[in-house]
């Protein structure tokens, strides 16, 4: 017969928290995120017509938008690591950016203004974000067009993958960018979910 150790049979067993106990710690914790409390990056989660989206925002903000496929833990660790490291998961706070997002897949073409924090890209893939900016609802330029807009007409590729990294996808409309011969070309979220948002602003509905 085998006896336990004094250690082992003093051993208490720890009782699981209950869930409803845990989100509302999680609330009071986010309520008290404010100040110089506040976190450097809020983050949620949202279930989206194009899947999974985490969408984060500093305090100047939304900072990144992420579809499932980057990684949670990839985007979260790139936003510690270039924005602060203080990151907390505070939905409430991002429930703007959420309603636009929807509001966006519904079909309406500008919801309504939305603070948006560009600090993750700079230089000239910053310049390319601004002109995104400048693409109306509904119309496609190429990357040639793209980058004489942005007095760099050779710089065909930089554009490409200042679309290919922009940090703000669906908001800053880099699926508005499509190749020379009419294809579509790549895109963050997929091929297939840049086609359907092109689709979406060309007739209004988001095609399954």
């Amino acid at each position: 017969m085998t006896e336990s150790t004094p250690t082992e049979a003093a051993m208490p067993t720890v009782p699981a928290t209950p869930p409803q106990r845990l989100e509302a710690l999680h609330r009071r914790l986010e309520a008290a995120a404010t100040g110089d409390d506040a976190p450097d990056v809020h983050y949620r989660h949202l279930d989206s017509a194009v899947g999974g989206l985490l969408v984060a925002a500093t305090e100047q903000g939304v900072v990144r938008v992420a579809f499932a496929r980057e990684g949670e833990d990839a985007v979260l660790q790139a936003l510690a690591d270039r924005v602060g490291p203080r990151v907390l998961r505070t939905p409430g706070r991002l429930d703007a950016a959420a309603a636009w997002l929807e509001a966006y897949l519904a079909g309406r073409r500008q919801p309504f203004p939305l603070a948006l924090d560009t600090r993750l890209a700079r230089g000239f893939r910053l310049s390319v974000l601004d002109r995104l900016r400048e693409v109306p609802y509904g119309e496609r330029v190429t990357y040639a067009q793209l980058a004489a807009s942005a007095d760099a007409p050779r710089a065909v590729r930089a554009v490409g993958t200042a679309c290919a990294t922009n940090p703000l996808p669906i908001v800053i409309p880099c699926h508005r960018v499509t190749r020379s011969d009419g294809s579509t070309g790549a895109y963050l979220g997929g091929a297939e979910v840049k086609v359907r948002l092109l689709e979406l602003e060309r007739t209004g509905r988001l095609p399954d």
